[in-house]
This record gives structure tokens, C-alpha cells and sequence, in this order.
């Protein structure tokens, strides 16, 4: 046993103690109740009786000099700020500014437009991505071997002519017109897809935001109406338009609408390609034959439908010359939109 009380006591006087936590691994592992103090005064029993007054007096020196070292080194830690263990936070210290966030432009443009038709009453629809030829095409008006089926290239999920990418918003229109009694007045706002060939002007994606509006007695007075705030709101008070027929499958009579170029105030430049004009949207009466297609009686209801593609309202917005810009990601364009 006294061989045993050598050892701690050259353990505990060589100990070094860098850390509040290394002292108390210290404390537990001699003056716990589990530590090796208290194993000693258990096996004391088992001390000679001729021997037990020599060995309790180095049991005793030995518990002295566990107590005063662990003492020792607490008020040492206690002493020594929390800096030795931890770096200082300098308050007078300039803060790292984290860059701020920003909305992408087409989410800019599309919060604008729901804004703005939200104002007039519009509600806001949306629907799968992943569309039926009913929904897509048949329900709108496009029959089967339909030549204006050949006006959208479209892509189709795994061959299969039933199931396809969605070519237009319009598919959400159907779908609200299915499951809702008129009065019907809502936009839908979402990304559609096209096999078209990629350039400046034109994506295989893009997004479009399409207006519906059946009611009793809505006239072509009333789509110009909405069609005329909108553009107002959106490019400016002086912003004029003009509405050219035009031919959709789904509307009739059908039109195409112009603004006045917001660039060159409708005196012509090369965005505008000098005609002082720029095409935004289809518009037109919808189709008695959808109305019909969709559970609507075309004798009671009538309504009209638009159509725009929100990216080309971003870059008219924005001056954007090419369109592949806003789907590439390149933090040096997106940062131009930072909020201040």
C-alpha cells in the first residue's frame, strides 16, 4: 500500500493542468467518490494494526496534497480571464457585412404582374407541369390531327402522345374551369416548356403568366379594359396599346397585343426594330367550344383569355438582350439586382 501512495503522491506533484476541464478529470480521478483517495481509505482496513498508524499518517499527506493542488490550480483558473482559453470578441471591430439577397428578375416581374391583376380582382391558379393531351390541348380546342397542334413543339414524357411537358398555362385555365362555377377571374403564372431551339430570343423553357375571366355578359370592352391597366401599371402612365387580329384555337375573336415601345417612347428603335411597337400577349374571347369542353353553358357564359410570357416582359423591364441570361445563373448578371 505504501508503495501505492509513492506513486499518486509523484502523479499528483507532477501533475500540469492546462484547461478548467483537465482539472476536473483531476478532481474526480483522486477526491471523487470513485477516485483513488477514497480506494485507499477502503483497502486501509486491511493494514497491518502495527502498521496503520505510519500508513493513515501518508494516507492523510497524501489527501492534503491532492486538496491543496486542486485548489491550486482553480485559483489559477479563476484568475486567468476566459481569454487564455477562448479568442476575445472585439466590439470596436468592424462587422463582416454579408452580401444582401435578391429576388431574381423573373421573380421581380412575376410578383409585379400578380400584383397588379391581384388589384382588379384576379385570383392566382396553378397546376402540374406535367400535363394530359385533355387538359393541354384536347379540352382547348385542339382535336386530334388538329394542324394547330403544329404551332407548339411539344415535349412528350417517354413517347407517349398522351403525356407531355406542358406547352402553356392555359392547361391550369381548364382544369379551374372543371372544378369551379363562374364567375371565374384568375391568372396563372408558371414555367412551360417547348422544343424550340435555343438563342437570345427564344428557350426550350420559359414562363408565361395566362388571365381567364368567364362571367354573364364580358365583352371584348372588358378584356381591352384589364389589358390596358395592366400595361399602364406595368411600363409606365404614357404606355399606349394596340390589339391586331390574330388566330388562337382556343379564342374567337383572337388578337395579339402591342405596347408602345417604353424604350424609345414609340419612336422607333432596334428594339422595337423601328415600328415604335412591342408584342407582349395573345388575348381573346374564349372559344365557345372550351366553355362547352369544360362544363360551362357558352349560352349563359361567356369570357375571355390572355396570355404573355413573363420573360419577355423582364427584358423589356429590364433592357435583357438575350434570354438565355436569365436561366444560366451568372452571378455577375443576377447581382445587378441586388435591393439596396
Amino acid at each position: 500500500m505504501k508503495q501505492r501512495i509513492e506513486k499518486l503522491t509523484e502523479a499528483i506533484r507532477s501533475a500540469s493542468i492546462q484547461t478548467p476541464e483537465e482539472l476536473e478529470a483531476f478532481r474526480i480521478e483522486y477526491l471523487g467518490k470513485k477516485g483513488a483517495l477514497a480506494e485507499l481509505f477502503e483497502h486501509f482496513k486491511e493494514v497491518p494494526a502495527e502498521e496503520k498508524r505510519e500508513v493513515g499518517q501518508l494516507v492523510n499527506q497524501l489527501k492534503n496534497l491532492a486538496a491543496e493542488s486542486y485548489e491550486h490550480w482553480k485559483a489559477h483558473f479563476e484568475s486567468v480571464p476566459l481569454a487564455s482559453s477562448a479568442p476575445v470578441t472585439d466590439l470596436t471591430r468592424p462587422a463582416i457585412l454579408t452580401p444582401p439577397g435578391a429576388f431574381h428578375p423573373l421573380t421581380l416581374v412575376k410578383k409585379e404582374i400578380t400584383a397588379i391583376f391581384t388589384r382588379l380582382g384576379y385570383t392566382v391558379s396553378e397546376g402540374p407541369e406535367i400535363e394530359d393531351d385533355w387538359h393541354n390541348f384536347s379540352a382547348l380546342n385542339f382535336p386530334p390531327e388538329h394542324p394547330a397542334r403544329e404551332m407548339q413543339d411539344t415535349f412528350f414524357i417517354d413517347k407517349n402522345p398522351e403525356i407531355a411537358l406542358r406547352t402553356h398555362t392555359s392547361s391550369v385555365q381548364v382544369r379551374v374551369m372543371e372544378n369551379q362555377k363562374p364567375p371565374i377571374r384568375t391568372i396563372s403564372p408558371g414555367r412551360v416548356y417547348r422544343n424550340e431551339a435555343i438563342s437570345a430570343r427564344s428557350h426550350c423553357f420559359f414562363h408565361q403568366v395566362e388571365g381567364l375571366y368567364i362571367d354573364r355578359n364580358i365583352s371584348m370592352a372588358h378584356l381591352k379594359h384589364d389589358l390596358y391597366f395592366f400595361a399602364r401599371e406595368m411600363f409606365g402612365p404614357e404606355t399606349r396599346i394596340r390589339l391586331r387580329p390574330s388566330y388562337f384555337p382556343f379564342t374567337e375573336p383572337s388578337a395579339e397585343m402591342d405596347v408602345s415601345c417604353n424604350i424609345c417612347g414609340g419612336k422607333g428603335c432596334n428594339i422595337c426594330k423601328y415600328s415604335g411597337w412591342l408584342e407582349i400577349m395573345g388575348c381573346g374571347m374564349v372559344d365557345p367550344n372550351v366553355l362547352e369542353n369544360c362544363g360551362i353553358d357558352p349560352d349563359i357564359y361567356s369570357g375571355f383569355a390572355f396570355g404573355m410570357g413573363y420573360d419577355r416582359i423582364a427584358m423589356l423591364k429590364y433592357q435583357i438582350r438575350d434570354i438565355r441570361l436569365l436561366s444560366e445563373n451568372d452571378l455577375r448578371f443576377l447581382s445587378q439586382f441586388v435591393s439596396g
